[in-house]
């Protein structure tokens, strides 16, 4: 999925399309985790899960619009609306530059279920398939609840009077808000 970095935030019959996207990617990316976590080899799944979840939180930002890069070209006050509903929904990766430290952090916080799976895989066969079913079931809640976070977000600043439509007179620059044509992007 590529994304132009200009793209703003989705809006109306398209934030469900492209919810249902996300999470067909989602799970593509969780059965990935599965497979990786099946192999007997101790933090190679850690570590694909930091670098595979990272990826996939850059790419749902994207597709919503909602990129650090994206959001800050919004206009002040469709940034702070952006930001704070972020937070009320929880989703601290919604609009912000993803590293892979942060990602160790956010992973930190299921730290415990992280031990069993990787201990898990230890014990020959039945050890790898639970290992397998841990990792999926956690890098799907995990990157579902970062796609419902966006959703989130994206139809608070539908709500807060987004209009994607770009202007068509020449003293216009970007996409349009509302009736009152304000500029949308801040370039």
């Amino acid at each position: 999925m590529t994304v132009p970095e200009d793209r703003v935030p989705v809006s109306g019959p398209e934030v469900e399309a492209t919810r249902l996207r996300c999470l067909a990617l989602v799970k593509k990316r969780a059965a990935m985790s599965a497979a990786v976590a099946a192999v007997p080899i101790p933090g190679l799944d850690l570590l694909a899960d930091i670098t595979g979840f990272a990826s996939l939180v850059d790419e749902v930002n994207a597709e919503f619009g909602l990129t650090q890069k994206q959001i800050e070209r919004l206009n002040p006050r469709l940034r702070i609306i952006a930001y704070k509903a972020a937070a009320s929904v929880g989703g601290m990766l919604v609009g912000k530059l993803v590293t892979r430290g942060v990602v160790l952090r956010l992973f930190q916080r299921v730290a415990g279920r992280m031990a069993v799976k990787s201990s898990a895989k230890m014990v020959p066969i039945a050890g790898q398939i639970a290992s397998a079913a841990i990792g999926y079931t956690l890098f799907k809640r995990m990157g579902t609840q970062h796609v419902e976070a966006c959703v989130a977000v994206a139809r608070e600043l539908e709500n807060a009077g987004i209009d994607h439509n770009v202007a068509e007179d020449d003293d216009a620059v970007g996409a349009t808000s509302g009736t009152a044509k304000a500029p949308l992007l801040v370039m």
